[in-house]
C-alpha cells in the first residue's frame, strides 16, 4: 500500500461516518427537535448551519453567500491537500492531523453543495451554556488542528551541514 494511501483511509472514514450521522439526523429528527442522549451534558439537535465554524458568515439561503463559502472551502481543501503532499513521511502524527482535516473538509464540502449548509446536530452543554452545535466532521477538524500544534513549536531539523532546514526565502534583490 502507498504510504500516504492509509492515511488517506483516515480522511474515507471520517468522510463516511459524517456522511451516515448527518443521513441518520436528516431521516429521523425534524428541524430543531432535540434528543437528550446525556442530562445535563449532551444533547442532539437537527439544526442547519449555512455559515462556516459556528455559524459566522452565515448564507441564510442566498446563492452569492453560498458560492463564496463553497469556493472558500474549495480553496482550503486545495491548501491542506498541498500540505499533505509535501510532509515528511515520517511525520506520521502531522499526517494523520490533516488526514482528519481532509475528512472533515470533504464532509463539509459535500453538504455546502448539495444542499447549501451544513447539517449540524452535537449540542454539548452545561447548566445554561451551549456549546456552538456541530457535527462529526468539525469534530475531526478540530482534532486534526490540534494534533497540528507540535509540529508547530518543534524545531527545524538539522541538515549535514549544521544549519537548520528554513523554508525557501525569495532572492533578495
Amino acid at each position: 500500500m502507498r504510504p500516504r494511501l492509509r492515511y488517506l483511509l483516515i480522511s474515507l472514514a471520517v468522510l463516511v461516518l459524517d456522511q451516515w450521522t448527518k443521513w441518520l439526523v436528516e431521516t429521523r429528527l425534524e428541524g430543531h427537535a432535540t434528543v437528550e442522549v446525556v442530562p445535563n451534558l449532551l444533547n442532539f439537535i437537527h439544526v442547519r448551519n449555512t455559515g462556516v465554524a459556528f455559524g459566522l458568515f452565515a448564507a441564510y439561503g442566498d446563492a452569492t453567500g453560498t458560492l463564496v463559502l463553497t469556493l472558500a472551502g474549495l480553496v482550503a481543501l486545495a491548501l491542506v491537500g498541498y500540505f499533505f503532499t509535501t510532509v515528511a513521511r515520517s511525520d506520521r502524527l502531522l499526517l494523520v492531523a490533516l488526514s482528519l482535516v481532509l475528512g472533515g473538509a470533504v464532509g463539509n464540502l459535500v453538504d455546502r453543495v448539495m444542499s447549501g449548509g451544513v447539517t449540524d446536530f452535537i449540542d454539548f452543554y452545561f447548566g445554561s451554556y451551549h456549546w456552538h452545535t456541530f457535527n462529526v466532521a468539525d469534530s475531526a477538524i478540530t482534532i486534526g488542528i490540534a494534533l497540528m500544534l507540535p509540529s508547530t513549536f518543534r524545531k527545524a531539523p538539522e541538515t549535514a551541514a549544521g544549519t537548520r532546514d528554513a523554508p525557501a526565502s525569495p532572492a533578495a534583490p
